[in-house]
């Protein structure tokens, strides 16, 4: 019998824990803590990605797993947005020419082409950037429901429905400017999949011919003519695609017409064989597909039944020797006490989080500390006040502003771990959800709204440890938001409205001396979120859209918002601490007021181990 050691050169080596590098990968080692012969094994898996911000089905798709474009699709009704996709969440792309669904794209998220589209068997071609739209010359004839491959200047679309013309066999090659006719599908079929190869090297898979034929039929396209392969092991069509001609995949779809049977199935094809991968968590048809290869793919929107609701989830498929966990909200230990109103700004960590004021059924100066698993009581605030500013840690917090009841207040509190004592007064009285940022020593203080008069404050102030100095550029009309960051570099978000309600998604920027507006939020405006973390990596999750409480979370970089997993519980106004891969909410309301706390996580990556045999 050969042995290891004749084999790979060297004995099987005996460690007492798993090494811990990529390199592992296909070595065999014996654990000695755990007794076993182990190695690290690469395997396929799908796992959640952030949300588009706009739920949709039957979209146009093209791109790679960490740039993809999601393009119109159905909301409903058709919509022209277009969403990007970073690998982490989704930001708002330049609106497409026309609001449409069902049809095709082709190329890459800086230099795409969209063609075809429904309603009305549209001719329509557009041309994207990266920023922005511009319409092309006309696909022939038009058509719905169609396949598209390669690039914007070698674009490939094939099949589909056109009234009159029925199901369609055609294929049509675009230049960049032009658009001609190419060989025929051997099978006339719509219902069609994007992104599978280039206009000389293609394959579309799949499909349906009216008026109930589901096909299993799969061609492949050399620049000229079609040619039949294998076939599908089922047939299906609207599945989403992604990959080339030899690394394809095809995710999701129906099996039968009217689509009644929607699967979670996913294959992969390798220019001449199908296999089975891991089904998607969950069975969609009209899904966006993007990905350069079948080991790195990524999936989104669709809708999960017959007459289900246009979804907005993102699944990301990996082969991988790695064991991806994507980052999301999980409940963590409840509040000693059901509240609302505290404060906005961070103060604290995860693992050391700092809840104290708010409103129950009247304001309370209750206080307590996290540690990462349950809240434990403390001294209560010298102030009994809820819509405050924060800024500090668990043992150097600060509170400042906010509502004595309809009146505002200059009031600071500083916090040592154990007792709360004053500090220096604020020169404006301001509540209604301060904005903070900075450390107890080092503090920003920016909006709040005073109800004498019925103004906003837009003095912006810094404390030094001992008093507040009003710094000489005005804020923006905000309150009642999220905000996070330093003295010198802090961000805020919130309502820059009164009455009727709050209308901005703007978030302002300060550099340490003036603000400067940069990228709105990507989900419709709200007021009273959660939120902290620095200028360059911001979170903020739920609020009120009033009416309606959100679940909805946002990334921030400074300069632009994307998705990410959103909460477990739709809430508003209560509490928070940590940074964008480790954040932490508490109390709040969701209808009436909670103890409940969620904790986040960031998606996290290990190497993916497995026990061998050794007989």
């Amino acid at each position: 019998m050969t042995t290891y050691k004749e084999i790979f050169g060297k004995p099987v080596k005996v460690v007492s824990s798993d090494p811990t590098d990529a390199g592992a990968e296909g070595q065999i080692w014996y654990n000695s803590t755990l007794g076993s012969f182990r190695s690290v094994v690469a395997g396929g898996a799908w796992s959640s990605g952030a949300p588009l911000s706009t739920a949709r089905t039957a979209m146009a798709s093209t791109g790679a797993q960490t740039a993809a474009l999601g393009i119109g699709g159905d909301a409903p009704p058709p919509t022209n947005s277009t969403e990007e996709y970073n690998g982490s969440g989704w930001t708002t792309g330049g609106n497409y020419v026309t609001s449409k669904n069902s049809f095709a794209a082709a190329g890459t998220q800086t230099a795409a082409l969209a063609f075809g589209g429904n309603p009305g068997y549209v001719t329509t071609t557009a041309l994207y950037d990266g920023s922005s739209w511009t319409s092309a010359n006309a696909l022939p004839g038009g058509a719905f429901q169609l396949g598209g491959s390669g690039t914007q200047t070698a674009g490939l679309g094939y099949g589909g429905y056109r009234g009159g013309a029925g199901v369609l066999n055609t294929t049509s090659e675009f230049d960049g400017t032009n658009w001609t006719g190419g060989g025929n599908l051997g099978t006339a079929r719509y219902g069609l999949h994007s992104m599978q190869g280039t206009q000389t090297a293609s394959f579309v898979a799949g499909g349906i011919v009216n008026p109930s034929t589901v096909q299993s039929v799969v061609e492949e396209y050399d620049g000229s003519s079609w040619s039949e392969v294998n076939n599908l092991p089922v047939g299906k069509y609207q599945a989403g695609g992604a990959g080339t001609l030899t690394s394809g995949l095809l995710f999701g779809g129906s099996t039968n017409h009217p689509p009644s049977t929607i699967v979670a199935t996913s294959q992969t094809y390798d220019g001449t064989n199908w296999a089975s991968t891991p089904n998607l968590a969950t069975a969609k048809r009209s899904m966006g597909g993007a990905g350069s290869s079948n080991t790195a793919a990524v999936g989104f929107g669709g809708r999960p039944g017959p007459g289900g609701s246009p979804q907005s989830t993102t699944e990301e498929y990996n082969f991988t020797a790695n064991t991806i966990t994507a980052g999301a909200w999980a409940a963590g230990g409840s509040m000693n006490t059901a509240r609302r109103s505290m404060f906005v700004g961070p103060m604290g960590t995860q693992t050391a989080g700092l809840a104290a004021g708010g409103y129950t059924t009247t304001r309370v100066a209750n206080t307590e500390e996290y540690n990462g698993s349950s809240w434990t009581s403390g001294n209560n605030t010298t102030d009994t006040l809820s819509n405050r500013g924060a800024a500090g840690t668990q043992t150097a917090g600060l509170l400042f502003g906010g509502n004595p009841g309809p009146a505002v207040v200059t009031d600071t509190e500083e916090y040592d771990g154990t007792n709360w004592t004053a500090g220096g007064a604020l020169n404006n009285a301001r509540g209604y959800g301060v904005s903070g940022a900075g450390t107890q020593t080092a503090a920003l203080a920016a909006g709040g709204y005073n109800p004498s008069g019925a103004t906003f404050v837009t003095v912006t102030e810094y404390y030094n440890g001992t008093a507040w100095t009003a710094q000489p550029n005005a804020n923006p009309n905000n309150y009642a938001g999220a905000s996070g960051g330093t003295q010198a570099a802090a961000w805020l978000v919130g309502a820059s409205a009164v009455s009727p309600g709050p209308a901005n998604t703007e978030a302002y920027n300060w550099n340490g001396t003036s603000w400067t507006a940069s990228g709105n939020y990507a989900t419709n405006s709200v007021v009273n979120m959660f939120g902290g973390g620095t200028q360059t990596a911001g979170w903020m999750c739920g609020g009120d859209a009033d009416p309606g409480l959100k679940t909805f979370t946002n990334h921030y970089d400074g300069s632009s918002w994307s998705t990410a997993p959103a909460l477990g519980t739709a809430r508003s106004i209560g509490g928070q601490s940590g940074t964008q891969s480790s954040g932490l909410i508490f109390g709040g309301y969701t209808g009436s007021n909670t103890t409940a706390t969620e904790e986040f996580t960031g998606e996290t990556t290990s190497l993916n181990y497995k026990n061998i045999s050794s007989s």
